[in-house]
C-alpha cells in the first residue's frame, strides 16, 4: 500500500496515534505508524506540544519544504542532504547573460557530476573554450549555435531548439551562441562534480598570455596583428549578429569533412521509449546518441496523481533537474535511513547509486524532470518487477501478505516505469 493511501486510511486514528506515542513505541503492527524502529518518528506518532515550532523562521522558505516541516512518520535517521537548486545559487552576470551552478562545492552528496545553469541574451555568445570535462546539456528554452571541433580537425555547427541535447567529449574546443529573437538557455552536466563553469580554459585567456612573437610565429602573421587582443576574459559576451547556418558551415568546410559522429540530438522529436497512464519517460544514452559514452539520461513526465514507481539504479547515482511541476521523493539507504524532499522547478536532486527512491507528482499539472547518470547506458531496477520476478511463497513469507495478494505485482503499473 503506498504512502499516500496509508496515511489516508490513519487520518481520523491520528488522536488515537498521539495517545499511543505517549505509552512508547512498538514494533510494527503494535498500534505505532510508522517503520518499526524504536522510538517512532513522525507528528502522527506524538502530541502537539511535542510538534510546535514558535521560533523564528522564515515562511518563505519553509513553505518550499514540506516534508522537511511535517516528514512521514516513515522517515528514519539522518541522510546527506540530496536537494539543492539553481533557484538559490548565485549569478556571475555579464554582457551576453548569465550562469550560475551547483557543483560538489556546494552540495557534498553531487560527486559524480556537476550542474550549471546558463542564459545567453539576444545576441549573446559564450566564448570559445574547452574543457577537461565531458559536458552534456539540454535546451531549456529559446534556440542556441554550437560549433565544436573534433581531435581530426573536423569541425561541425548547429542550430538547436528547446528538448535538444549535445555532448562534448573531454578536451573539444566548441562555443555556444544565441540565435534569437528572446535569448537561450540550458543547463549543462559535467561529469566531475567538482568542476565549475567559471573554471575553464578560455581562448581570450591563453592568447593574452601567449607571447607576441609565439603567436605571431604560430598563426604566420605580424606581431602588430595581435596589438587589440583582449586583455581581459569575454566568457559571455555581446556578439554579432549570426550568420545562416549554411553559410556558417560553408565558412568552416574543410577536405576533411565533418566529423564522423552527431555531437546533437533531438530528444523532444523521439518517441517516448515507454507510455502508461500515468506518464511516458524518454531514455538517451550511447545506444540512440553514441556519442554520449559518459552521460546517459532519461526525461520523465509524470501526470498529476502519477508516481515514478519505487526503484533504484545499479550502476551510477542519479543526478535530477526538475523542469516542470511539483515533486515529493523519499530515499532509502541501509541502515535504515529514509528522507523525504520537496522539488519544484530549477531544483536539483541526487540519488546514491544502488539508493531506492521513488517521485510522486504533488501539483496540478504534469511533472517533467531529467534523470541523469555518469554512465554510458541507462540502467534501472524496478521493485514491482522483482517482486514479481520472485517466487510468489518467497515474497508471500517476507511480507507476511496472502499470496492472492500478490497478483498486483505481475498487474501492469500506471505509474512511469523505465
Amino acid at each position: 500500500m503506498g504512502l499516500l493511501s496509508r496515511r489516508s486510511l490513519l487520518a481520523a486514528g491520528a488522536a488515537a496515534g498521539s495517545v499511543a506515542a505517549t505509552q512508547g513505541a512498538s514494533a510494527q503492527g503494535g498500534g505505532v505508524f510508522g517503520n518499526p524502529d524504536r522510538p517512532a518518528e513522525g507528528r502522527i506518532n506524538t502530541t502537539p506540544d511535542a510538534f510546535s515550532d514558535p521560533g523564528p523562521k522564515n515562511p518563505g522558505l519553509t513553505s518550499q519544504f514540506p516534508s522537511f516541516q511535517d516528514p512521514p512518520a516513515t522517515d528514519v535517521a539522518g541522510m546527506d542532504l540530496f536537494w539543492a537548486s539553481f533557484n538559490n545559487a548565485h549569478k556571475r552576470v555579464q554582457s551576453g547573460g548569465w550562469a550560475r551552478e551547483v557543483t560538489q562545492a556546494d552540495f557534498a552528496v553531487s560527486n559524480a557530476v556537476s550542474g550549471v545553469n546558463m542564459r545567453l541574451s539576444t545576441g549573446g555568445v559564450r566564448e570559445l573554450h574547452w574543457h577537461q570535462q565531458a559536458e552534456w546539456a539540454v535546451m531549456v528554452d529559446g534556440q542556441c549555435r554550437i560549433s565544436v571541433l573534433d581531435v581530426e580537425g573536423r569541425p561541425a555547427v548547429r542550430d538547436l531548439k528547446q528538448g535538444d541535447l549535445w555532448y562534448f567529449p573531454p578536451g573539444l574546443p566548441h562555443a555556444l551562441q544565441d540565435l534569437g529573437p528572446s535569448g537561450a538557455e540550458f543547463v549543462l552536466v559535467f561529469d566531475n562534480g567538482r568542476a565549475s563553469e567559471f573554471n575553464t580554459l578560455l581562448l581570450t585567456e591563453w592568447m593574452a598570455h601567449t607571447p607576441p612573437e609565439v603567436l605571431a610565429e604560430n598563426f604566420d602573421l605580424p606581431v602588430d596583428a595581435f596589438k587589440n587582443i583582449p586583455i581581459d576574459d569575454l566568457w559571455i559576451y555581446q556578439g554579432p549578429p549570426p550568420m545562416a547556418l549554411a553559410d556558417a558551415q560553408a565558412a568552416v568546410r574543410t577536405p576533411l569533412g565533418e566529423p564522423d559522429v552527431e555531437y546533437t540530438f533531438s530528444m523532444i522529436d523521439m518517441k517516448p521509449s515507454k507510455i502508461t497512464k500515468g506518464g511516458e519517460v524518454k531514455i538517451i544514452d550511447s545506444r540512440n546518441f553514441p556519442v554520449s559514452t559518459n552521460i546517459a539520461a532519461a526525461l520523465v513526465t509524470v501526470k498529476p496523481g502519477g508516481m515514478r514507481e519505487l526503484h533504484w539504479h545499479p550502476n551510477a547515482d542519479e543526478w535530477q533537474y526538475y523542469i516542470t511541476g511539483q515533486a515529493r521523493m523519499t530515499v532509502f539507504n541501509t541502515g535504515p535511513k529514509a528522507q523525504t524532499a520537496d522539488f519544484c522547478p530549477g531544483d536539483v536532486g541526487v540519488v546514491k547509486k544502488s539508493f531506492g527512491h521513488y517521485i510522486q507528482n504533488t501539483g496540478t499539472t504534469d511533472l517533467v524532470f531529467m534523470e541523469i547518470f555518469k554512465d554510458r547506458q541507462y540502467q534501472e531496477v524496478s521493485l514491482s518487477q522483482w517482486m514479481a520476478g520472485t517466487p510468489p511463497d518467497l515474497v508471500a513469507s517476507h511480507l507476511n501478505m496472502d499470496p492472492k495478494l500478490l497478483a498486483k505485482f505481475r498487474t501492469p503499473r500506471v505509474v512511469v516505469p523505465s
